[in-house]
C-alpha cells in the first residue's frame, strides 16, 4: 500500500507541474494580448528580458555576443521562457498542498514582470497592466486545475484513520483534462489575437515606410570606383547587402514607428534656437549621400560586426548650426550630443567630432531605400570614425546638448568608454579557418578599415615570417573599408596566416590582443589552414 501511495503521489505531482505550466501559458498568452493593447514592449517576457539586458555586466554581454552573435536576443528570450516554465511547474506542485503557496509564487512572478515593465525607459503605469492581468489569469487557471487534482474521490475514509472528518482526495483526470484543454484553447486564441493586434498596430508604420519616397540627394555619392572589389570569391562584398548587414542593439522588440507621427527635438546647452522637426520637414533639407563603414565595439578581432553601406541623410552639423550650436573649440558650452531613441536608449557623441567637417548624418536611407525597421527607420545617426555605441543611434527621436561631466549615456554607465574612435582593424575573409587549399598560388584576401583615417597598407605574413605587402582595392574614401589580396605561394603542411593594416596617419595596427571592453578590441587576425599537396 505504501508503494501504491507513493506512485499515486508522484503521479499527482506530475499532474500538478503540468497544471502549473498550463496556467503559466494561459497567463503569458493573456499578458501578451494585453501588451498588444498597451505597447509590445510592456509584455512580461520582453520587459524582464530588457531589464536583464540593462543589468547585465558589460563583460557578460560581450560574452553573449561572442557566443550567440545576433541570436543573443532569441537565446535570452528562450531563457526567460524556460525560467517561467520552471516557476510555473513549481507553483503547480506547491498548490497541491496549499493553494495559497502556489498563488503566492504566481503573484511574485507577475510582480517581477510588472516591476520590470515599469523600470523600462519611457514606461507609464499602464505598462504594468499586462503582467498583472496575466498573473490573475494564471492564478485562476491554476485554482481550477488544482481543484481537479485534489477534489474528493467519493470513497469513505478508513475507520480509525484519523480522516473521519475529511473525505479522501485524489486525481480527477477527466476533470483536469477538460479544464486543461479549455485553458490551452483559450490561451491559443488569446495568443493569436495578440499577434493580430500587434500586426494591426504596426500596419500604419509598415504602410508609411512602403509609401515613403526619398528625395534625390542634393550631393550624391560618386560611383564606387572600379577596382574597389578585388574580385576574389569569399571576400565581403564592398557594399554590404541590407539583408546581411549586422545588427547589434538591446531592442528585444524592434520598434516600428509610423513615419507620419515621427518627430525630432533638438535642445539643450548652447542651443539658442531649439528645433522640432517632422520627417517631411527633415526631408525638405538638402540630402547628402555618403558611403560609410559601421563597426560595433563588440566586434572581436576578425569578427563579423562590420558592414559598409551607402547612406542618405541630412548633415547633422548643419542642423546643429541652425539650432545655434557651437563646438567646444569655438566656445560652445556643450561637448556631448546625447541621442535618445524611441525605446529610451541613449548614446553620447562628442560635439567636436560631429562638427569637424566629416559627413555625420541623420540618415533616412540605406543602399538606395528607406531604412529598414531593424536598422532604425525612419531616422538614425551615422557618424564616420566612431563605434556605433557612441554614434549610431537608431529610431532617433531626441538630440540633447550637454557635457560628458554632466551625463553618462547608457553604455558608459555599463563600463564602456565615453569616447570611442574606431581602431584600425583588418580581417582575413579567405581562406577560412581550417580550410584545406592545394599547394600553389592561394589568394589570401579580406577587408581592412580605419574610418575617417583611411587604409594606407595591408600586410600578411605566414608562420611568423616576414611581412608581405598585399594589393589594395581602390579607395572609395577614408570612411569605408578597403578590400585587399595577397597571392600566397602556399606549400603543403599546416600554416598560420596573420594580417595587419596601417592607416593613413601612419599608425600600424597593434599586434597585442585586448578585449572589446572598454573601447574596442586590438590584435592581428590569424587563420590556421592545412595546405594539401598539389
Amino acid at each position: 500500500m505504501t508503494r501504491v501511495k507513493a506512485v499515486g503521489q508522484r503521479r499527482q505531482r506530475v499532474y500538478g507541474a503540468l497544471g502549473g505550466v498550463v496556467a503559466g501559458y494561459a497567463g503569458l498568452s493573456l499578458s501578451e494580448l494585453a501588451a498588444a493593447a498597451v505597447r509590445p514592449e510592456s509584455g512580461p517576457v520582453t520587459a524582464v528580458g530588457g531589464a536583464l539586458v540593462d543589468r547585465t555586466p558589460a563583460a557578460v554581454k560581450d560574452w553573449a555576443v561572442r557566443q550567440f552573435g545576433t541570436a543573443d536576443k532569441t537565446v535570452l528570450l528562450l531563457g526567460v521562457l524556460a525560467v517561467l516554465a520552471l516557476v510555473a511547474a513549481a507553483a503547480g506542485v506547491l498548490a497541491l498542498r496549499r493553494r495559497a503557496a502556489g498563488a503566492a509564487v504566481v503573484c511574485g512572478f507577475a510582480a517581477v514582470g510588472a516591476v520590470a515593465a515599469l523600470s523600462r525607459p519611457e514606461a507609464t503605469w499602464q505598462d504594468a497592466l499586462p503582467s498583472l492581468a496575466g498573473g490573475a489569469a494564471a492564478m485562476w487557471v491554476l485554482y481550477l486545475l488544482t481543484g481537479a487534482l485534489t477534489r474528493p474521490t467519493g470513497r469513505p475514509p478508513a475507520p480509525g484513520s484519523g480522516a473521519d472528518r475529511e473525505p479522501a482526495r485524489g486525481l480527477d483526470r477527466r476533470g483536469f483534462g477538460r479544464i486543461a484543454a479549455a485553458a490551452l484553447a483559450g490561451s491559443a486564441a488569446a495568443g493569436y489575437a495578440g499577434r493580430r493586434l500587434t500586426a494591426h498596430g504596426s500596419a500604419g508604420a509598415t504602410a508609411s515606410r512602403a509609401g515613403l519616397r526619398l528625395p534625390p540627394p542634393a550631393r550624391p555619392a560618386p560611383p564606387v570606383p572600379a577596382g574597389a572589389d578585388v574580385g576574389v570569391p569569399g571576400v565581403s562584398a564592398f557594399l554590404t547587402p541590407v539583408a546581411d548587414f549586422y545588427r547589434v542593439d538591446t531592442a528585444l522588440v524592434v520598434p516600428r514607428i509610423d513615419a507620419d507621427g515621427w518627430r525630432l527635438d533638438i535642445h539643450g546647452d548652447g542651443v539658442t534656437r531649439p528645433l522640432s522637426l517632422d520627417l517631411r520637414e527633415l526631408l525638405a533639407r538638402p540630402l547628402v549621400e555618403h558611403d560609410v563603414t559601421l563597426t560595433c565595439v563588440s566586434n572581436e578581432v576578425g569578427g563579423p560586426y562590420a558592414g559598409n553601406a551607402r547612406w542618405l541623410g541630412v548633415r547633422l552639423a548643419d542642423l546643429l548650426r541652425e539650432a545655434g550650436v557651437r563646438p567646444p573649440s569655438r566656445g560652445g558650452p556643450a561637448d556631448q550630443l546625447v541621442a535618445r531613441s524611441v525605446d529610451g536608449m541613449t548614446l553620447g557623441t562628442p560635439v567636436e567630432t560631429v562638427m569637424d567637417g566629416r559627413e555625420a548624418l541623420l540618415a533616412v536611407g540605406m543602399n538606395g531605400a528607406p531604412l529598414p525597421f531593424r536598422h532604425g527607420f525612419p531616422v538614425r545617426m551615422v557618424v564616420p570614425g566612431l563605434y556605433g555605441y557612441v554614434s549610431a543611434c537608431k529610431w532617433l527621436r531626441e538630440l540633447r546638448l550637454t557635457t560628458f561631466d554632466a551625463y553618462d549615456a547608457y553604455w558608459v554607465r555599463r563600463s564602456w568608454a565615453a569616447r570611442a574612435p574606431i581602431k584600425t582593424q583588418s580581417r582575413i575573409d579567405t581562406p577560412r579557418p581550417s580550410a584545406e587549399p592545394r599547394a600553389g598560388r592561394v589568394p589570401v584576401a579580406g577587408v581592412a578599415w580605419a574610418q575617417h583615417r583611411g587604409i594606407a597598407r595591408v600586410e600578411v605574413r605566414v608562420d611568423g615570417g616576414a611581412w608581405q605587402e598585399a594589393r589594395l582595392g581602390a579607395e572609395d574614401g577614408t570612411d569605408t573599408w578597403r578590400q585587399w589580396v595577397w597571392e600566397w605561394p602556399a606549400t603543403a603542411g599546416r600554416h598560420t596566416l596573420e594580417v595587419r593594416a596601417t592607416d593613413r596617419s601612419g599608425a600600424v595596427q597593434p599586434g597585442l590582443r585586448s578585449d572589446t571592453v572598454p573601447d574596442g578590441a586590438t590584435g592581428w587576425h590569424a587563420v590556421e589552414v592545412r595546405v594539401r599537396p598539389a
